[in-house]
């Protein structure tokens, strides 16, 4: 069960940094990701819960930021409620996608694991439900992805292979480089991995 800290910032713009303290582990019948939000002092700002099945579809979303809420699933598409904290202004709302996305790094690992890219079919498009902090207001987008390739390195506690991602905004343009290993993001756009307590999880797919 890996945790560890990921150091957040805004690549494009001055935003002060926000570490993601997590955890993650897969399961019987899928993975699921938690963690907390804190500023550089430690002043907590959010939180994540993602849970997936087998096949990568987001079977449980619980976001908070500031004072928004949302919960979510693959229903329909993509089926959310975003509320106050305190449970009031709750609105349900439905899209036509396959993912949802966000700063978290969570998102990154689920998208790979969903789309499960291979060199016969490196590339795919996919639409997501993209969550902001701090307001959580819902936004559609598309998102290009690339398998550029895999490298395995060796360990002590035995063989890791790191895949190598470009995504790709077909909204804005912007392009970018995920690495990942298992189930932990080791860099991405304004993403830094700075601490990992246990080694990544081998996250195996079903047919």
């Amino acid at each position: 069960m890996p945790r560890g800290r990921y150091r957040l910032h805004d690549p494009d713009d001055r935003t002060p940094p926000a570490d993601e303290h997590f955890q993650c582990a897969p399961g019987p019948t899928g993975w699921r990701y938690v963690s907390r939000r804190t500023t550089g002092t430690g002043a907590p700002t959010g939180s994540v819960d993602l849970t997936l099945d087998a096949l990568g579809r987001p079977i449980r979303l619980e976001l908070a930021a500031a004072h928004w809420r949302v919960r979510g699933a693959a229903l329909d598409g993509l089926t959310w409620v975003r509320m106050g904290a305190d449970g009031t202004d709750a609105e349900q709302r439905t899209a036509d996608g396959r993912a949802f996305s966000g700063e978290s790094p969570a998102f990154l690992i689920a998208t790979a694991r969903l789309l499960r890219l291979t060199p016969d079919a490196p590339t795919a498009r996919v639409r997501t439900v993209a969550f902001t902090a701090p307001h959580l207001a819902p936004r559609t987008l598309d998102q290009g992805w690339t398998l550029l390739g895999s490298e395995d390195h060796a360990t002590d506690t035995g063989t890791l292979t790191v895949d190598h991602y470009q995504l790709d905004d077909l909204e804005t343009g912007a392009r970018g480089t995920v690495h990942l290993a298992g189930d932990v993001v080791l860099a991405a756009p304004g993403v830094e991995l700075e601490a990992l307590d246990s080694p990544p999880s081998v996250l195996t797919q079903a047919e």
